[in-house]
């Protein structure tokens, strides 16, 4: 992304200009030299990072906060060689019961030591149902997420992603179940520039167009992350704001807090959400309350040296008398 920087240097005074005619040891400084401190804003403009993806905008505060669930699940993560794994999924609570399997392949281009392309995914369960991904890195910076949901035979889910990923920006374009038959579908346009290090701000478009309704959606997005461990985001749109702060506490504990406004139905909410890791112990919690009397934990613990890791989840809503419990198991 070009930067246009427009600098106007003052005139000489008199002093200067008589001295730099008369003085054979004083030569005249063209006026295209600029001020050391133009420089250094030239040398951390050069420096800048990526700023990620709008979809990560808000992702450190939402990590804090836990995910409960009900009833009882297990999840078996086999390693078969270094880039094909198989999963089980067995779950059994008041939503679904059943058995999914899973399959990855884990391509050979190396970006990372934690990240390589192409990436598939797929998971089915014994009526046919299937959730398949494709992710993969077209060049250096291009990163393309292809996303389809099959049941009953029919694909009634499909999304194609692209992001890419400049020196200090990010755009990013998103295509959902686009149906020219029906002429229907969703588009999400985003772009989200670095500022400077610490602040970056960006803009995002929904459309979403079927026979029926038609819509747009344009929000502002912003994030400052600050020396300090914390870290504000936000994002504003005709129709809601959303506002998130995350704080690193300690070594051991974080915290998240989230205010969500419905701009159309004046209606508003918030959540606090804590993290607490004690690496010694193997042990990581995570809690949270919101504004709608919901109280919840889910608590997670490493059982080593087996690759086991036992989870706990609790859920509670004091107005309406609900309670979820749930107990998970993760090998692998």
């Amino acid at each position: 992304m070009g930067n246009v920087i427009a600098s106007s240097i003052p005139p000489l005074s008199d002093h200067q200009s008589s001295s730099s005619s008369n003085s054979s040891n004083n030569p005249y400084i063209p006026p295209t030299a600029l001020p050391d401190d133009l420089l250094a804003s030239f040398d951390s403009k050069k420096s800048l990072n990526n700023p990620g993806t709008i979809e990560e905008l808000h992702r450190k505060c939402k990590d804090v906060f836990p995910v409960p669930f009900d009833g009882v699940k297990a999840i078996i993560n086999k390693m078969l060689s270094n880039h094909f794994q198989i999963s089980h999924n067995i779950a059994m609570n008041s939503a679904s019961n059943g058995y999914r399997f899973g399959a990855t392949y884990i391509g050979t281009k190396q970006i990372s030591q934690s990240e390589a392309y192409p990436l598939f995914f797929g998971e089915i369960d014994p009526s046919g149902n299937l959730n398949s991904r494709i992710i993969h890195l077209v060049g250096d910076r291009t990163k393309v997420n292809l996303m389809a949901q099959f049941q009953n035979s029919k694909c009634v889910v499909q999304q194609l992603n692209a992001d890419y990923f400049g020196p200090d920006y990010t755009a990013s374009i998103a295509l959902g179940n686009v149906d020219p038959v029906r002429n229907s579908g969703l588009m999400i346009a985003s772009y989200l520039q670095n500022i400077t290090n610490k602040f970056s701000i960006g803009t995002e478009l929904v459309i979403q167009h079927s026979p029926e309704v038609s819509y747009s959606v344009l929000a502002l997005v912003g994030r400052y992350t600050s020396p300090d461990n914390y870290i504000v985001s936000g994002n504003l749109s005709n129709h809601s704001v959303q506002m998130c702060f995350y704080r690193k506490t300690n070594q051991f504990s974080q915290v998240g807090v989230q205010l969500e406004t419905n701009l159309a139905e004046l209606d508003s909410s918030a959540s606090f959400g804590y993290q607490i890791d004690l690496p010694k112990s193997n042990f990581v919690f995570r809690g949270f309350l919101d504004t709608n009397w919901n109280v919840g934990g889910v608590f997670e613990k490493k059982l080593l040296p087996l690759p086991l890791t036992l989870m706990f989840s609790g859920l509670i809503n004091h107005v309406k008398s609900q309670t979820r419990v749930g107990l998970g198991l993760f090998v692998g």
